[in-house]
């Protein structure tokens, strides 16, 4: 047996196959493509070991593969040391012949083995093998085990998946009635809706910059900067967002007496957002992402979180019940910088609760804490974030949701899964203790350009959906097209009504909620 390298060429093969002989053992053969080893093929080739004392697998080279212009997916030096793994294979070797025929000549095999959909086939190139191996005096055997598999199908399978998720999408848009005219009257009516934004303002800086490689002085990076660019990001983006919908929206935040937060004030007042902020903060709140080739390297963090404060607190409380009188939602989105506390929850929420028909907010950061948003209408966190708030890593994300629902009585959930899409949590009307009614909706998405500010986008447009009398299933399906647009581009960009409509209509799936 070959044990240091199993993968030889033709020379070392046959040498193998002659010692095989002379010792009087019974030499079996497979061949084939085996694109992907799939649990098919390991039952193949285990019951083909099992017809004799030694089994010899050739490999189609990449050149001889035809199914297809882009097969194979794995080229021939991984495919056969996959199969050179396999305690049951001896030997393994690539032919780069169009057929086996030229292989079994001179290899001799006692036994050639094919699948089953072989044992009738018309094929001419099968009937040349098979002609071979009867005339050296070996048997040709037809089984595939007890696991049947195809790696066509599996690749078929893989390629399919966006055709599935849309399948998926569409039966999801079909059971709620959420055709494109629907969600054209749900932004038609969004239009106008009056809604007020609280939260942390930050600056999202990117750094565009040229890799010129390792510094002299140390085993770093050395960067040169090209270009940079601001984004208004945090709530000061959802704002925008709500602006680009339609919607008139009001953002109550905390900035500085700086340069930074001026023309933040300027670019929103300009966009449409109404900018209510007490100048508290030291400095405005920068994140600085350092990108290289559309890849981000680092982020740097500059500025620190507002210590809790009964003035500002204060301040805050009265700007957002007069911005809120007349409300159609409000959206806490909190960052963990300071602008949302204790104390400012427990001057406005009861107040708020009676008078605004929705109420919805998001977290983000370690200094956030989702479980203060009580008797909310929709929370929008993703799993991680809610496992984190559960301490929960190993129960169903039903469950854990179910416990987050229980201990802030919010009614409705969307859990962001990355690229699997969201699921929909909902126990309005359900009896106490009942199971959370929920739906999956599937990523609209095969590429991702910046995750950044994917879940903003989501709460912007879900939280304006449900204002304007949207279903829950309607405020994930416009919440995820947003989310799917947003991550299409590189750094925060506004979001508008005109893009959703667009996405909806030409079905381009080239983007991830992150």
């Amino acid at each position: 047996m070959i044990t240091n390298r199993k993968t030889v060429p033709l020379d070392a093969l046959l040498a193998f196959r002659e010692q095989a002989r002379l010792s009087g053992k019974t030499v079996v053969h497979c061949h084939g493509c085996f694109d992907i080893v799939h649990p098919g093929h390991i039952a193949h080739l285990q019951y083909a070991r099992s017809l004799g004392d030694v089994l010899i697998v050739s490999v189609s080279a990449d050149g001889q593969v035809n199914k297809g212009a882009d097969r194979p997916l794995i080229p021939q030096e991984l495919r056969a040391g996959s199969l050179a793994a396999l305690e049951c294979v001896d030997a393994v070797y690539v032919n780069a012949d169009p057929t086996a025929v030229e292989l079994l000549e001179v290899l001799q095999p006692d036994i050639y083995v094919k699948g089953r959909e072989y044992e009738k086939s018309a094929d001419p190139r099968f009937i040349a093998e098979k002609e071979v191996v009867t005339r050296g005096g070996g048997r040709v055997i037809f089984s595939s085990g007890e696991v049947v598999y195809s790696s066509t199908t599996l690749i078929g399978r893989i390629k399919s998946h966006d055709r599935f998720n849309d399948e998926k999408l569409s039966r999801f848009r079909d059971r709620y009635s959420l055709d494109d005219g629907s969600i054209h009257r749900l932004l038609a009516r969004a239009a106008g809706r009056k809604v007020v934004v609280v939260g942390d303002y930050m600056l999202d800086r990117y750094h565009f910059c040229l890799a010129t490689g390792v510094a002299g002085e140390a085993p770093m990076m050395s960067l040169r900067a090209m270009q940079q660019k601001d984004y208004d990001g945090a709530a000061g983006v959802i704002a925008l967002h709500l602006a680009g919908m339609g919607a008139s929206p009001t953002l109550v935040t905390c900035l500085a007496n700086d340069e930074t937060s001026a023309a933040a004030v300027m670019r929103m007042t300009a966009a449409g957002v109404d900018v209510q902020a007490p100048r508290v903060r030291r400095s405005t709140v920068c994140k600085h992402r350092y990108v290289v080739d559309q890849t981000k390297l680092f982020k740097v963090d500059d500025g620190a979180p507002l210590p809790a404060d009964s003035r500002v607190d204060l301040q805050l409380a009265e700007r957002i019940l007069s911005a809120a009188e007349g409300a159609d939602a409000v959206i806490f989105a909190d960052f963990g910088y300071g602008t949302i506390t204790s104390g400012l929850l427990d001057l406005v929420l009861p107040e708020l609760r009676a008078k605004v028909p929705i109420l919805s907010a998001d977290v983000s950061g370690r200094q956030s804490n989702l479980t203060r948003f009580r008797n909310f209408d929709l929370l929008c966190p993703t799993e991680r974030e809610v496992r984190e708030i559960q301490h929960d890593f190993s129960s169903g994300i039903g469950a854990v949701v179910w416990n987050l629902l229980e201990a802030t009585q919010a009614r409705q959930a969307m859990i962001t899964l990355g690229k699997q899409g969201l699921v929909t949590f909902d126990r309005t009307g359900l009896p106490e203790g009942a199971r959370l009614r929920s739906e999956h909706v599937p990523s609209l998405a095969t590429d991702c350009v910046d995750a950044l500010g994917a879940g903003d986008a989501l709460l912007a447009a879900a939280t304006l959906t449900l204002a304007a009398g949207g279903s829950l299933q309607a405020a994930a399906l416009v919440g995820s097209l947003a989310a799917a647009i947003e991550v299409q581009q590189v750094g925060n960009e506004p979001v508008t009504a005109e893009q959703i409509l667009e996405q909806l209509g030409g079905e381009q799936r080239t983007a991830r909620v992150a």
